[in-house]
């Protein structure tokens, strides 16, 4: 009985030794490593969804925005500008499909998510493609707002360069094993750059685009 209790007793420290073994590993791993793998899958969905929404701006805008069909200049029998107009049903429109596109591609990319070697964490070009893949998932999240914005300077005598910009945000939950986190991403893009002729009064420069845009409600359900 003494001999079983002994074996007993060793059993259980060298489990009470593994345990606390594992817990110093988990807790290390917690603190130094996972902050890290976080950062790089960060950085590399934030890339990507960059990359994906800047695409849906410019496929959108380069096949239906022309700036002489959506900007309206209206002048006097002098050839001076008197007032500029925007068509705000085309621009919302144009908006719409570029927050769907983004909001399809963005889903596309969180299905099928990147992997990328453990290695990789440690930015060495020597270890980067070397190690266990994590695979780092992407799921949109909150809304998708599309503004627009513009501005106005000088160009010479009687010129005036108008620059018209969108501005498109949206909030992606980043997902690796074990952790989580929300990064929001915001692009600005010039989308129309044009010099317009005619003397311009202070007071007709003042195309106000607040009302213009789209904002797409939440996509994922939370």
């Amino acid at each position: 009985m003494n001999i079983n209790n002994k074996i007993k007793i060793k059993i259980l420290i060298i489990i009470g030794i593994i345990m606390m073994n594992f817990t110093i590993f988990t807790y290390i791993f917690d603190k130094t490593v996972m902050p890290t793998v976080m950062a790089v899958a960060d950085a590399e969905m934030r890339a990507k969804a960059t990359e994906i929404v800047n695409r849906a701006i410019i496929n959108e805008y380069s096949d239906q925005f022309n700036y002489d069909q959506v900007i309206r200049v209206d002048k006097d029998s002098q050839g001076n500008i008197v007032m500029l107009k925007a068509d705000t049903l085309k621009m919302n429109k144009i908006a719409c499909d570029v927050a769907l596109e983004s909001q399809k591609e963005l889903m596309k990319l969180g299905e099928v998510g990147i992997k990328v070697p453990l290695g990789y964490i440690t930015r060495n070009n020597i270890l980067s493609y070397y190690g266990p893949k994590i695979t780092i998932r992407m799921q949109p999240i909150g809304s998708v707002e599309t503004k627009y914005s513009s501005e106005f300077e000088s160009a010479g005598i009687n010129q005036t360069r108008h620059k018209i910009y969108v501005k498109v945000k949206t909030t992606v939950r980043v997902i690796i094993p074990l952790k989580s986190n929300d990064i929001v991403v915001t692009n600005e893009v010039p989308i129309a750059e044009t010099i317009i002729v005619g003397k311009t009064p202070n007071t007709a420069v003042q195309l106000d685009l607040t009302g213009t845009g789209f904002k797409m409600g939440n996509i994922s359900g939370d």
